[in-house]
């Protein structure tokens, strides 16, 4: 017991001096990098060009003077793109004296190939009228609400779409009512009702019993 409150008061000690050191040693690796990128050949500033830092999340813009002001970490790789330009990595030099570095970063313009464009006449107004009377013009929404409206289209959506909330809760409210009605009493059977006998007949000719591979 004497030891372990012996380990305890080292560590009370110690702490302090430790986080110290550990909050200079980060605070020797920041760096506050700022500068101005510009066009390579006319040595304008370019605006709006992302300052990334490389596999982190964090990043800043150039201003309207091509100016920024970012804070990295030793070793840091900045990455500087822009539409129009071919990106550039840019690795902060681990040994670096201090906690600030300036940057002049220069950008090459991107040549962007387009694919070619194939321009055609116009067409006939026989080729046109021809072409416009084959066309197979798509359903509007009543003619899609009338396919979906066939019964064996509804069984097959019933049967594979999953019920919402509201069915759901709908068909729980339906079976507590039937069980609450016939409380005290034997509910009726299937086995004696019509109405079943005659979905059971037209579901067996349909062939909904029958094994599907």
């Amino acid at each position: 017991m004497k030891k372990f409150l012996r380990y305890i008061t080292l560590f009370i000690f110690f702490s302090p001096f430790t986080a110290k050191a550990q909050f200079e040693s980060f605070k020797d690796s920041v760096v506050q990098l700022y500068g101005v990128v510009m066009t390579s050949d006319s040595l304008v500033g370019i605006p709006s060009v992302s300052v990334v830092v490389k596999g982190q999340n964090r990043g800043t813009i150039t201003n309207d003077k091509g100016v920024f002001s970012i804070v990295v970490i030793k070793g840091d790789k900045v990455e500087f793109t822009s539409i129009g330009y071919k990106p550039i990595l840019v690795t902060i030099p681990a040994n670096l004296q201090g906690n600030q570095h300036s940057l002049i970063q220069l950008m090459t313009t991107d040549t962007v190939f387009l694919p070619a464009t194939i321009i055609k006449p116009r067409p006939s107004r026989a080729q046109f009228e021809r072409d416009f009377l084959n066309s197979q013009a798509p359903d509007d929404n009543i003619a899609i609400a009338r396919s979906n409206n066939n019964a064996a289209v509804r069984r097959f959506l019933i049967s594979t779409l999953p019920s919402d909330g509201r069915e759901a809760s709908n068909q729980y409210l339906r079976q507590s009512a039937t069980k609450l009605s016939y409380a005290g009493q034997m509910a009726p059977q299937n086995i004696f009702n019509p109405f079943a006998w005659n979905e059971f007949i037209k579901a067996w000719k349909r062939g909904d019993y029958k094994r599907k591979n």
